[in-house]
C-alpha cells in the first residue's frame, strides 16, 4: 500500500505536466498504481472494508472466554468442535482488536528526583559461596535516586541491628544523608501500616533522626516506585557474585564495595551519563552527618554456662572461669562482641557470623594442658558457713539435690541468712532438712510465717467496754 507521501508526491507530478510513465520510472512504482492514484485525485489513503470472520461467533467467544478461564486455545477449540469456520489466529487478531481478554494498556510513567531527596533502600536473597560453604543471604542495597550511585552489602542474616549496620555504613559512603529513605514495607523497619500510611518502629524512627532523614514507603504491588533500587540486584547476582568465592563475610563486602566503587564509575546507557559525575552534583545536596555517629549495638543479657562461655546468635564466647553462674552484659557490635562483669571486667571477642553453633574460645580463658581448671568454693558458701556453721549440712544437702544452679540457690540462701532474724531462720532451715525441703522460695515462706508469729503478737490490755 502506498503511503500518504507517495500518494502526494503522485498528485504534485502530474499537476506540473509530467507523464505517468515518469512518475513511475521516479517513484519506482507501477503505471497501475499512478493510475490509481491520480483515478481517486485524493492524497488520503483508502480505508479498507473488511468483514471479520470471527464477528459471527463473538458472543460465543465471551461465553467461552469465561468457561475457559481467559485461555484462547481452549476457546478456538471448543469453537472448531463446533463447527465454526476459523483459524486460531484469526481467532487472537479478533480479540486483540476488540479488546477481547486483553488487558488495558497503561502508558509507563517517570519519577523524577531532584539532587539528595531521596535514596532507595531494599533487600535481595542470594546464594553466596563464603569459606568453601553455600550460604543464603540477604543483599542490601541502596541507590541515589538522582545519581544513581550504588551500595550494597551482603550479610547472612537481615535484621534490625544488620539494617542500622547497613544505613550507617552507606550514608558514611555518601558522605551524607537524603531528605527521605524509600522502603517496601519491610518489618524490620515498618511498625503498621503500608503506604503513606506507615508508622516505623519507634527505635528505627530515633535511628533515622539521629542521622537527619526519614522513612518513607510505597504502596503494596507499587514495585515501580522503587524501581532504582529493584534494578541492581539482577546486576550484582549475574556479575558480581558470577564466579566469585570469598574468604569470609569481611572479604566478600570489601570486594562489594570495590566493585561499586568501579560500576559507580562506568558510563551507564539507561540515563545516558556516570552515576559519580552526577552524585559530583547531589553531594553538595545531602545533608551533613552528625559530627559524631554513635556505634551500632545490641544489648543481651546472659548467664555464663558451666562450661565458661555466653552464647549470642547461637555462637558461644568464652569468659574467664570465675565468671561461671555469673549475669554478665553482652554488647554486639558489628565486628566485637563485649561481654561485661562490671566495669573493670570485659572480654572482647571479635564477632563471629557463621558458623552457627560453633565455639570461640580466647587462650586466657582455659589453662594449659594437663593442669585442668582450679576452682575456689563458692564464695557465697563460704559466707554462709561462716555466719551459720550450724547449717552446713543442709548447704551440703542443697548442692546435690537443689533443682536450682549450685550458684544461685547458694546466693538466695545467703540473701536469707542476711535479710531475716537469725532464730527464726535457723529453726526454718532444721524443719526444712528433717523433710528433705530444698525448695528456697518454700524455705522463705517458712521463715516469714514464724516472723509473723514471733515478731508481731498485739500486747494483751484488758478491755474497758466505757472507753
Amino acid at each position: 500500500m502506498l503511503s500518504q507521501a507517495q500518494r502526494t508526491a503522485i498528485l504534485e507530478l502530474s499537476a506540473k505536466g509530467v507523464s505517468k510513465r515518469e512518475i513511475a520510472h521516479v517513484l519506482r512504482m507501477s503505471r497501475l498504481s499512478v493510475r490509481k492514484v491520480l483515478r481517486s485525485n485524493s492524497s488520503n489513503l483508502p480505508e479498507i472494508q473488511r468483514a471479520e470472520k470471527a464477528e459471527p461467533y463473538r458472543q460465543q467467544i465471551l461465553d467461552l472466554l469465561t468457561s475457559c478461564k481467559g485461555n484462547l486455545v481452549r476457546v478456538h477449540e471448543e469453537l472448531t468442535a463446533g463447527g465454526a469456520a476459523l483459524s486460531y489466529p484469526a481467532l487472537t487478531a479478533f480479540c486483540r482488536r476488540q479488546g477481547i481478554g486483553q488487558t488495558p494498556v497503561v502508558p509507563a510513567g517517570q519519577y523524577h528526583f531532584e539532587p539528595g531527596v531521596e535514596l532507595q533502600h531494599d533487600t535481595s536473597p542470594h546464594a553466596v559461596e563464603v569459606d568453601g560453604r553455600k550460604h543464603k543471604a540477604q543483599t542490601a542495597s541502596a541507590v541515589l535516586c538522582y545519581s544513581h550511585m550504588l551500595f550494597f552489602q551482603i550479610n547472612p542474616t537481615f535484621q534490625r541491628f544488620d539494617c542500622k549496620v547497613f544505613l550507617t555504613d552507606a550514608l558514611r559512603h555518601i558522605g551524607g544523608a537524603p531528605e527521605r529513605v524509600m522502603i517496601d514495607n519491610t518489618h524490620v523497619v515498618v511498625l503498621r501500616g503500608t503506604g503513606r500510611e506507615m508508622i516505623p518502629v519507634p527505635e528505627m524512627e530515633a535511628f533515622a533522626d539521629r542521622l537527619g532523614f526519614h522513612f518513607v514507603a510505597h504502596k503494596i504491588g507499587d514495585a515501580n516506585r522503587s524501581a532504582r533500587v529493584e534494578r541492581p540486584f539482577s546486576f550484582i547476582e549475574n556479575n558480581f557474585l558470577a564466579g566469585r568465592a570469598f574468604t569470609s563475610w569481611d572479604d566478600l563486602n570489601n570486594q562489594a564495595r570495590q566493585w561499586c566503587d568501579r560500576v559507580n564509575s562506568t558510563y551507564k546507557k539507561h540515563i545516558r551519563a556516570v552515576p559519580s559525575e552526577l552524585f559530583a552534583v547531589e553531594r553538595m545536596h545531602l545533608k551533613p552527618l552528625p559530627a559524631w555517629i554513635p556505634e551500632v549495638y545490641r544489648l543481651h543479657q546472659r548467664t555464663v554456662d558451666m562450661e565458661g562461655y555466653v552464647s549470642v546468635n547461637s555462637i558461644r564466647y568464652s569468659v574467664p572461669v570465675a565468671w561461671i553462674g555469673r549475669r554478665v552484659e553482652v554488647r554486639e557490635t558489628r565486628d566485637k562482641v563485649e561481654i561485661e562483669l562490671d566495669a573493670r571486667h570485659i572480654v572482647a571477642h571479635v564477632r563471629a557470623v557463621t558458623p552457627q553453633h560453633q565455639r570461640v574460645t580466647l587462650p586466657e580463658h582455659r589453662p594449659p594442658r594437663g593442669e585442668g581448671v582450679k576452682r575456689d568454693k563458692y564464695p557465697e558458701e563460704q559466707a554462709i558457713l561462716h555466719a551459720a556453721p550450724e547449717i552446713a549440712g543442709y548447704v551440703a544437702a542443697l548442692k546435690q539435690k537443689g533443682r536450682k544452679v549450685v550458684v544461685l540457690a547458694l546466693r538466695q540462701l545467703w540473701r536469707l541468712l542476711k535479710e531475716y532474724p537469725r532464730e527464726p531462720f535457723l529453726a526454718a532451715v532444721g524443719e526444712a532438712a528433717q523433710y528433705g525441703l530444698y525448695d528456697l522460695d518454700r524455705l522463705e515462706r517458712m521463715i516469714l510465717r514464724r516472723i509473723a508469729r514471733d515478731y508481731f503478737l498485739l500486747a494483751e490490755t484488758e478491755f474497758d467496754p466505757h472507753d
